[in-house]
């Protein structure tokens, strides 16, 4: 693309927020809008959230999968994955810990486990919730009703990650399950009030410019408080194993483009970005990202749950993984935010 129509493309998605599929598309394809692109991305982000940087304290609490999909570590038929499932006592033992460390808000992630039943979750999440803690929830696909009675104990925000928007790709990918349900899981969870965070990954075979401009447009479209992008990172205990990882600069555009037109969301500097390539969180929080989510796991739960090989800091404690991520955020000019860091909404 040349230079003056690169230019008037990321001039048009800064101030109007707005670009057609084509017109992502092709900024996504070309290189060269890269700094241009971030560089306008990291003006949209001061103005629209400031320069806080909001950490999540991230809880893994179990790494059983009734889910088979095909590029991550969890999955059904992995027989080599080490699994692990936390109590719910132990569950809220990490939360007071995070709390008493300085988070304002936790994420509680895990594989699909059937054992934590909605129940079970419910009663864990009105623990939490006396804490004073902001929660999110991280669990995958369940019923409108179940999405319901979280929300009703106290759950503030759910994520759910799309992965792709094409169709074919999504279904290929994650065997036996429904694009049309993920959907309606997004639907649903923003219906009864969440903070809906979403995303997609970015390497995934099969996936083009094309399907990634869909996927920005999708985020547009159901006005996600949240996008969350990582790489592909292959596992060699998946059948992506042999697959190359996400071109991290590709990852960049994306993070970039989501930036200019969702520009109120939070968009977290992914862990996986920091596995491919040491020093990226910096890089995607001066490219339009405002949140990081150290992980406050203990033991060996925080190496078991091994979505991806060498994952980054997984052998740090919590406490140094919170003074690090300060360190770094302070160093780059920027602040570590103190409240909630709830999506912020300038209209």
């Amino acid at each position: 693309m040349e230079e003056r129509s690169r230019h008037a493309l990321i001039e048009k998605a800064a101030c109007d927020h707005w670009l057609t599929r084509e017109e992502l598309s092709a900024l996504l394809a070309d290189e060269e809008a890269e700094k241009e692109l971030a560089a306008a991305a990291d003006r949209v982000r001061r103005a629209y959230v400031g320069d806080e940087v909001h950490l999540r304290g991230l809880i893994e609490f179990s790494s059983y999968c009734r889910q088979n999909c095909l590029y991550c570590g969890l999955r059904r038929d992995n027989k080599n994955a080490e699994r692990y499932r936390l109590s719910p006592e132990a569950i809220v033992v990490l939360a007071k810990k995070a709390k008493a460390a300085g988070y304002p808000t936790v994420v509680m992630q895990s594989g699909e486990d059937a054992w934590f039943t909605a129940e079970r979750l419910v009663d864990i999440v009105r623990e939490v919730k006396t804490l004073g803690l902001t929660l999110t929830l991280s669990i995958g696909e369940r019923t409108a009703d179940e999405y319901r009675a979280l929300r009703e104990a106290g759950a503030d925000r759910f994520l759910l990650r799309i992965e792709t928007t094409d169709r074919e790709l999504y279904e290929r990918l994650d065997p036996g399950m429904s694009f049309d349900n993920r959907v309606r899981c997004l639907a649903d969870l923003k219906a009864l009030g969440y903070e809906v965070g979403t995303g997609c990954l970015v390497g995934l075979p099969g996936q083009t410019v094309d399907s990634l401009a869909q996927d920005i447009l999708f985020f547009r479209e159901i006005d996600a408080d949240m996008v969350g992008i990582g790489p592909l990172v292959p596992n060699g205990e998946t059948p992506l194993g042999n697959e190359p990882p996400g071109d991290m600069r590709l990852v960049r555009r994306v993070v970039s483009a989501i930036r200019l037109l969702l520009p109120e969301a939070n968009i977290p500097a992914t862990t996986a970005m920091e596995t491919l390539q040491p020093g990226a969180r910096e890089i995607m929080l001066q490219s339009g990202a405002n949140v990081m989510m150290p992980n406050v796991t203990e033991g060996e739960a925080r190496k078991k749950y091994a979505l991806y090989p060498g994952k980054a800091c997984v052998a740090d404690t919590p406490e140094h993984c919170r003074a690090c991520m300060e360190g770094r955020i302070r160093a780059m000019g920027r602040t570590v935010g103190t409240g909630a860091g709830g999506r912020r909404r300038n209209n």
